[in-house]
């Protein structure tokens, strides 16, 4: 585009609202790539920053690893460096913070991130037609709003106590009592912190996401013609409107809690004094099941605010690359919309081990398990577009599939794992690990990874090497399996998560050479990611240039230039058709681009 440019559309909100991409003017490098306002750069950013927060729990999950293989053993080169006198990296209370934090950076800081951040901020305006986000400057707020979160989270390692090590559910006594677990003392409180600002990151980007969709589509752009990756960005956003305040209000009750000693989640003066008799006399009789209601009541549903939008990009990356429309699309938004639904009212199933009422938790029970419904449409409309399509077989197209494989995985231990009595047997198992692993990370990762080879193009205009992105796919899949698969018999077993030693107990040391196995393929997992960090370093700056619509695809992001200038589009857009026209018969080629007119008049707001 040029260096000054506006376009007028007409809006899909209000009638006679008009969306207008002000002119451009040259912006120092501050201003542009730090600081920016433009909905690519942010998401750009948050790819970034998500990224190198993945080498960080990565890197906590391979202590963990060495610790469950090896336990008390000097780990080489990383012990030396951090402990030079003993060699030994973990210690009983170092190892619970390891996994108490790993498992607050994947989520909070690396899959949510990518995820919504990242391919929210970036393909959001781009997919609906619009110059930019409804609200630019809330949206770099947002993007910044992160980074204290995330250094709250790594400087609770170097204060007095270190960092928290109550689990990333920071259940109470725990969590609110200090003497209660060893490490719970000022690292905790900027737990509770991390956590907070990490509230108010997801908040504006949801505000925005809404806002953007509803009132900012190009004309013709009805929610029926939006693709499936916006259609599951707006649902994500909207569960996180909904069920993110709850958690963020019971994260400044807790650090109210142990700020002030309010007593909303401290038990009353018997319990307390069992931990700390000094504690006693300010505690006021609260509830700690209150916290676990409050944080599953966002938590669950912050399941779906990873997944949904998996599913989106999948579905999106499916349909592109076995050159056929997505079989069933309306069934597709309404069953995204029913797992969200679903996601609300089933939070207690994470609390069956707490002395749930029977008939409170069949409620629980029987929701659960209804939600495999939807699931299972998404999963066989998956399949139904594969069938008898011409599949072609890209490194995008590969981690789709290796999403939906995971999700399945994941979906079908699920099931059973929602039934009550057999919950109360495995709750604290490798088991729940195994599901939980397939679900966020087997799934969202693999859909993460297609997403970054599908609109890596888009980005940053240059191709990335698919031979590279093949050898990256196999490896990570095959290694994936191995460790998480195995946890499975683990669990069935009776090993109980969360120890650092499990084999102190005589009948699970017949298990130890099985956990070495998962940690040997952990170990490979986290060292064949160089063949993407390399990929995507490497393609960023010599990567095969590519034109406007690399992929042949038909949504309206790849009617924009590759990268996308000021405003986005250099011309006016008009959308005349769904968003997964191929193999059409009105044109020659076998796609449709939803910008294309051939004579048929755009459809009425």
């Amino acid at each position: 585009m040029s260096s000054s440019s506006s376009s007028v559309h007409p809006g899909m909100g209000a009638p006679g609202t008009v969306r207008v991409s002000h002119d451009h003017h040259h912006l120092g490098f501050w201003r542009k790539y730090i600081f920016s306002t433009d909905h690519k750069v942010i998401g750009i950013q948050f790819m970034l920053t998500g990224l190198v927060m993945f080498l960080v729990g990565g890197l906590m999950a391979m202590a963990i690893r060495w610790q469950l293989a090896w336990p008390w053993t000097e780990m080489p080169i990383v012990g030396k460096l951090l402990f030079p006198e003993t060699g030994k990296v973990i210690s009983p209370e170092f190892y619970t913070m390891l996994f108490t934090m790993h498992g607050t950076i994947m989520i909070f800081f690396v899959i949510i991130p990518l995820l919504t951040g990242a391919f929210g901020n970036f393909l959001i305006p781009l997919m609906i037609g619009a110059p930019d986000m409804a609200f630019p400057k809330l949206n770099m707020i947002g993007y910044w709003a992160m980074v204290p979160g995330i250094g709250f989270a790594i400087a609770s390692f170097f204060v007095e106590g270190g960092g928290a090590s109550s689990g990333w559910t920071a259940y109470p006594p725990l969590s609110t009592i200090e003497t209660a677990a060893p490490g719970s003392g000022q690292g905790q409180t900027l737990w509770l912190l991390a956590l907070t600002w990490s509230g108010v990151s997801s908040m504006t980007g949801a505000v925005n996401y809404v806002t953007t969709i509803v009132k900012m589509r190009a004309p013709g752009m009805t929610l029926m013609r939006m693709p499936l990756t916006i259609w599951s960005l707006l649902i994500a956003a909207l569960l996180q409107l909904f069920a993110l305040p709850v958690l963020t209000a019971a994260s400044i009750l807790q650090l109210l809690d142990r700020v002030v000693d309010t007593g909303f989640f401290t038990p009353t003066n018997l319990v307390v004094n069992q931990f700390n008799s000094e504690a006693a006399g300010a505690a006021a009789g609260g509830q700690p099941l209150l916290w676990q209601h409050l944080f599953w009541f966002y938590s669950h549903p912050a399941v779906y605010i990873m997944v949904v939008p998996a599913m989106g990009l999948a579905s999106d990356v499916i349909a592109t690359h076995a050159r056929k429309p997505i079989f069933g699309y309306k069934p597709m938004v309404y069953s995204m919309s029913a797992i969200a639904g679903l996601g609300f009212i089933v939070w207690g199933h994470h609390m069956f081990a707490s002395g749930m009422n029977p008939a409170l938790g069949m409620t629980f029970m029987v929701s659960t398990i209804m939600i495999a419904l939807p699931s299972a449409v998404k999963v066989f409309n998956w399949l139904g577009t594969l069938w008898g399509s011409r599949i072609h077989l890209t490194t995008a197209m590969l981690n789709a599939l290796g999403f939906v494989a995971m999700f399945i995985i994941g979906g079908l231990s699920g099931i059973w794992m929602a039934a009550t009595p057999v919950d109360i047997y495995i709750h604290d198992t490798y088991i729940v690990v195994a599901h939980f692993h397939y679900v966020v990370f087997g799934g969202s990762v693999f859909a993460i990874f297609a997403g970054i080879y599908h609109w890596f193009p888009k980005m940053f205009g240059r191709m990335m090497n698919e031979t590279l992105g093949k050898v990256h796919f196999i490896g990570s899949f095959i290694f994936t399996n191995g460790v998480f698969y195995l946890m499975h018999q683990l669990g069935i077993a009776g090993l109980m998560r969360r120890t650092a030693d499990p084999y102190d107990y005589e009948a699970f040391a017949h298990l130890q050479p099985l956990n070495q196995i998962i940690s040997i393929c952990a170990f490979c997992l986290f060292t064949w990611q160089i063949f993407f960090v390399f990929n995507f370093f490497h393609s960023m700056f010599w990567g095969k240039r590519v034109g406007r619509n690399p992929w042949k695809a038909t949504t309206l992001e790849w009617d924009a230039p590759s990268p996308p200038g000021h405003g986005n589009f250099d011309h006016e857009l008009a959308v005349h058709c769904g968003p997964y026209e191929y193999a059409s018969p009105l044109v020659e080629e076998d796609y449709l681009m939803q910008s294309r007119d051939i004579g048929a008049k755009p459809a009425k707001a």
